[in-house]
């Protein structure tokens, strides 16, 4: 189970998150959901172990994130993280030093499924095709926890597609798997657990059935947050989701 405990995390004067408290059983798929600047990737981040909270804990089965939760934790973020001179074959030779549990069979498997190959210098993949690198190495680990930071972003219709068959391929062996996205559509039938943030606060989490209550996951996204995309300083709506 992955814990949060009253979890904030500060950058000088401005709180990316604020007094966070969560739950998220073993096993669960979990859609991550909030506008920009709500504080999923800094959530992320701090499950991972890239920065600490400022307040709070955050522990991963019963164990506090560290060293010790390094090999049980996958990250794929939405930023490219590679030198310059990498090859995608040199990017699976690196994760294959880092991480232990990085399986070079499975993710040159995964390069065949996404039509990638390793000869390819990753500065001239195009956005999408970068996009499926950073998933076929987060998935070719074999972490009990594994967290996509929006997954679905700049890649065509069909790529998407491959992505979500391929993280629901990943989930088969009981991980948990955390996403953040903005396209609710293309994942409201894939995840059973939602967390809803706003401005770095969480706002509503729980079970998908009980939470959507008969209503789409795009609805109920537009009933939170309203105009709140547009205008992060409109509250209105909030409290009767605290």
């Amino acid at each position: 189970m992955l814990e949060l405990k009253n979890v904030t995390k500060r950058y000088l004067r401005r709180a990316a998150l604020e007094d966070v408290s969560l739950n998220i059983d073993a096993g669960k798929t979990c859609l991550l959901l909030g506008p920009n600047g709500s504080g999923k990737t800094t959530m992320m981040k701090l499950i991972v172990g890239l920065t600490r909270p400022t307040e709070g804990t955050i522990t991963l089965n019963g164990t506090p994130i560290g060293a010790a939760t390094k090999a049980t934790v996958a990250y794929m973020p939405t930023e490219n993280y590679f030198y310059n001179y990498m090859t995608v074959r040199d990017a699976g030779k690196y994760y294959a030093d880092f991480f232990r549990d990085f399986d070079i069979t499975h993710f040159r498997r995964m390069l065949t499924d996404m039509e990638l190959d390793e000869a390819d210098r990753i500065r001239q993949l195009s956005s999408g095709m970068a996009a499926k690198l950073r998933l076929s190495l987060a998935l070719s680990r074999s972490a009990s926890l594994m967290m996509f930071d929006e997954p679905l972003n700049g890649v065509d219709i069909l790529t998407r597609t491959q992505t979500i068959d391929a993280i629901l391929a990943g989930r088969e062996s009981g991980r948990t798997m955390l996403i953040s996205t903005h396209l609710v559509d293309e994942l409201e039938d894939v995840v059973d657990t939602l967390v809803f943030l706003k401005q770095g606060r969480l706002i509503m989490a729980g079970d998908k059935r009980e939470i959507c209550a008969g209503r789409t996951l795009k609805d109920l996204y537009i009933e939170i947050y309203g105009h709140a995309s547009a205008d992060p300083s409109n509250q209105e709506g909030v409290n009767q989701y605290a």
